[in-house]
C-alpha cells in the first residue's frame, strides 16, 4: 500500500484567462464533467457550459482526469462552444443569471475566493464520498479541510463583505476544556428528580452549573450513558462545550436550551417513549434538543437573508440558522474530547443525522404548556429579541415583520395567533399519537389562549375609553 501523498497526488492545470494565469487543482477521482465545471467556474462561465481546451499552439486537449498537466508558462486557453441558437427566453434567462452573478460578486467580493473554494471542495468531497479510501487519506482530507477553513477565516478579515455577524471568529468556543470539568456536581433531591420529569418544572430557579447537572442526570437516568458506553467525563466536557456555544441572547440562550431539553425529557417520561422507541432514538431526541439552537445570533432567518449575512451566503438562503446549528453540533462532536457518540456504530451514527423533527419542534415552542408564572417571562424575552431585530431592520432599511414591530404588537396579540394557529394544532396532532399529552400539555394551551384573549379584550376596552376621552377633550377645546 502506498502512502496517501504518493498515490493520490492531485493534478494541477493552469489556465489563461484574459492574460491572467489561474491554477485549478483536482484529483483523479473527479470525472470529466467535474473537471469541466471547475474550468467553467475558474473562467466565470455558467456551470454545464460546453467548452474546449486549447494549447498555446491551438491544439485541442481532451478534458478528463488523464489529461496532461501543464505549467504557468504553457497555460491552456478555454473556449466556450456554441451549441445552437438560443431562444429569446433562454437568452433573457441567461442574461439575468449573468447580471445576478455579477451583482453578487461585486457586493460580496468573492471572485478571488470562489475558484479556490470550488477546487478544494470538489477534490475533498470526492475523496470522502468514495468507499474504501485508506484511513491515512481520510485523515489527510480532514487536515486539508481544516487548513481551508483557517485560510477562509483569515481572508474574511481582509474583505469588506457587509456581513452583520462573524461566525468564524466564534470557533474558539468549540475548543473543549482539556481539564476535568470543574462545575460542581449538584446532588439532586428526590423531589427535584420527580419535578424534572414534569412539564410544570420551573426552569427559572436554576443556575448554569445546576442546569448542567440536571442535563447530566437526564442522560444517566434514561440509561443513555450506560447503554452507549458514554465516558462520563466526555459527557461533562460535551455539556460544557454546548453551554459555551450558546450566546447571551434575551431568548435563544442556554436556559432556553435547558428548557427545551427538559420538556423533551418530560415528554419521554409522560408518553413512555422508552418502551415505544429504540434507545438510539431516545439519545437522538435528547441530543437534538440540547443542540437545536447552538450559536443562535438572536436574529432570525428572515433577517439573515434580507441583510445578506455570512450565514445566508454560506447556505444559499436555505434555512441558514438550522444548517448552522447542525454544523456547530457536529463540529463539537467531531472533537474526541467531546464525542459522546464515539462508541456508536456507523449505522447508529447515520440515524443520529435524521432527527424526529415534530417532537423536537413541539418541545422548542412549548413554553405555553408550562404554568403561567413560568411561561410568561419567556414571552417577554422573545418580544425583547424581536424588538431588537426590528429596531435593527428599521435602522438598516430592511423589511420589518408586523409581529416583531414594537409599535404594532402587544403581548396578547402576539400570543393569541401563535397559540391558535401553531401551538394548539401541533399538539392536537401529537395527542393523536400520544393520548397522554392531552390533559398535561393540550389543556394548558387552551387555558393560555383564553387568558390572552381576555387580556386583549381588556386592552381593547382601555384603548376605546382612551379614544373617547381624547375625542371629548378635543370637542370641549373646540367649543371654547
Amino acid at each position: 500500500m502506498g502512502s496517501g501523498s504518493s498515490t493520490y497526488r492531485p493534478k494541477c492545470i493552469y489556465l489563461d484567462i484574459d492574460g491572467r494565469i489561474q491554477k485549478v487543482v483536482f484529483s483523479k477521482y473527479c470525472n470529466s464533467r467535474d473537471i469541466v465545471d471547475l474550468f467553467c467556474i475558474a473562467t466565470g462561465l455558467p456551470r454545464n457550459t460546453t467548452i474546449s481546451l486549447l494549447t498555446v499552439d491551438n491544439c485541442m486537449v481532451s478534458i478528463d482526469p488523464t489529461m496532461p498537466a501543464n505549467s504557468e508558462s504553457t497555460p491552456y486557453k478555454v473556449r466556450p462552444v456554441a451549441t445552437g441558437q438560443l431562444s429569446e427566453k433562454e437568452e433573457l434567462f441567461q442574461s439575468v443569471l449573468t447580471q445576478v452573478a455579477e451583482q453578487f460578486s461585486r457586493v460580496f467580493k468573492i471572485n478571488e475566493l470562489k475558484t479556490e473554494v470550488a477546487n478544494h471542495l470538489a477534490m475533498l468531497e470526492k475523496k470522502v464520498e468514495l468507499e474504501g479510501l485508506k484511513v491515512v487519506e481520510i485523515e489527510k482530507c480532514k487536515s486539508d479541510i481544516k487548513k481551508m477553513r483557517e485560510e477562509m477565516a483569515a481572508r474574511s478579515t481582509r474583505t469588506s463583505c457587509p456581513c452583520k455577524h462573524s461566525f468564524l471568529d466564534e470557533n474558539k468556543k468549540l475548543a473543549p476544556r482539556r481539564d476535568v470539568p470543574s462545575y460542581p456536581k449538584y446532588m439532586l433531591s428526590q423531589e427535584t428528580i420527580e419535578a424534572l420529569r414534569k412539564p410544570t418544572f420551573d426552569v427559572w430557579l436554576w443556575e448554569p452549573n445546576e442546569m448542567l447537572s440536571c442535563l447530566e442526570h437526564m442522560y444517566h437516568d434514561l440509561g443513555l450513558v450506560k447503554g452507549f458506553n458514554i465516558n462520563p467525563i466526555t459527557l461533562k466536557r460535551w455539556l460544557l462545550c454546548i453551554h459555551d456555544n450558546y450566546r447571551n441572547n434575551p431568548f435563544h440562550n442556554f436556559r432556553h436550551c435547558f428548557c427545551v431539553t427538559q420538556m423533551m425529557y418530560s415528554m419521554i417520561s409522560l408518553c413512555n417513549l422508552q418502551e415505544k422507541f429504540p434507545k438510539i432514538d431516545i439519545l437522538i431526541l435528547m441530543t437534538a434538543a440540547v443542540c437545536h439552537d447552538l450559536d443562535h445570533p438572536g436574529y432570525n432567518n428572515t433577517y439573515q437573508i434580507n441583510a445578506r449575512t455570512e450565514l445566508a451566503v454560506r447556505y444559499n438562503d436555505i434555512s441558514p440558522l438550522e444548517n448552522h446549528h447542525c454544523a456547530v453540533a457536529f463540529q463539537i462532536i467531531a472533537q474526541p474530547e467531546c464525542n459522546i457518540f464515539s462508541n456508536a456504530t456507523q449505522e447508529q451514527f447515520k440515524r443520529i443525522r435524521q432527527l424526529k423533527m415534530v417532537l423536537i419542534k413541539c418541545c422548542d415552542i412549548s413554553n405555553e404548556v408550562r404554568p403561567m408564572e413560568v411561561a410568561e417571562p419567556w414571552v417577554d424575552c422573545l418580544l425583547e429579541e424581536y424588538f431588537m431585530q426590528s429596531d435593527r431592520e428599521k435602522s438598516e432599511g430592511l423589511p420589518v415583520a408586523p409581529f416583531m414591530d414594537r409599535d404594532k404588537v402587544t403581548k396578547p396579540t402576539a400570543q393569541i395567533g401563535f397559540l391558535k394557529f401553531v401551538l394548539i394544532p401541533m399538539f392536537e396532532t401529537v395527542t393523536k399519537l400520544f393520548p397522554e399529552v392531552d390533559e398535561v400539555m393540550l389543556q394548558p394551551l387552551w387555558e393560555s389562549r383564553d387568558r390572552y384573549e381576555e387580556l386583549k379584550q381588556l386592552d381593547d376596552t382601555m384603548k376605546e375609553l382612551q379614544k373617547k376621552k381624547s375625542a371629548s377633550l378635543t370637542t370641549e377645546s373646540t367649543q371654547k
